[in-house]
């Protein structure tokens, strides 16, 4: 019955892709380890112009560079530095994602699509989360930022895991979390430059 309602493919395929794409936003290379891992084991799908990301070099340097990624995001200073390329790296991972769910819509759409939704989306809770963190190295000294940490970690691998089996809820707490990160990163980013004006006057 499902096969009957129209263009229904490409509406799962953007479900998909908002769903990765906005796991990139919390840790940029979790979700590409976790779709190379399922393709490589023929879990999902990959067409050929993505095969790559199947390959086992793909996989091992992804399971390295998440990893390290994680384990970065508990060292002071260095989490902050991560901050500043998660934005940048999390909007092409995203984009790469979100494209290789539509590689047979044509070149110009698929990449149009995957740079404004899935580029979008991951750049959207990256820099949220980036200023949930400033604020928190502000009002705690960064004693909490381990705790943003532990949660962006979370929101990655559960945003991966619902995006490959149910898309539908990733892509509807894909919409929900990039109003709530719009919300709370611009209350953070309030605190922070009253924590600064308030230092300032100081």
């Amino acid at each position: 019955m499902l096969d009957n309602i129209p263009y229904l493919p490409y509406v799962l395929s953007a479900f998909i892709g908002i769903g990765l794409s906005a796991a990139t936003g919390f840790r940029v290379f979790l979700p590409l380890f976790a779709v190379s891992l399922a393709s490589y084991l023929h879990w999902i799908p990959m067409n050929d112009q993505f095969e790559w990301l199947a390959g086992l070099p793909t996989l091992i340097t992804t399971g390295i560079a998440t990893i390290a990624e994680i384990l970065a995001y508990y060292i002071p200073f260095i989490d902050h530095l991560l901050d500043t390329l998660s934005v940048p790296l999390a909007t092409i991972a995203g984009s790469i994602l979100f494209a290789s769910q539509f590689a047979d819509f044509g070149t110009f759409p698929q990449w149009a699509l995957a740079i404004i939704a899935g580029g979008g989306t991951a750049a959207t809770i990256s820099s949220g989360f980036a200023g949930i963190r400033a604020a928190s190295t502000a009002t705690t000294g960064g004693l909490g930022n381990s705790i943003v940490g532990t949660s962006e970690t979370a929101g990655a691998g559960i945003m991966s895991v619902l995006a490959m089996a149910v898309p539908v809820i990733a892509a509807i707490l894909a919409v929900i979390l990039v109003i709530m990160v719009i919300v709370m990163g611009r209350k953070a980013w309030r605190k922070l430059k009253r924590s600064k004006q308030t230092i300032d006057k100081v």
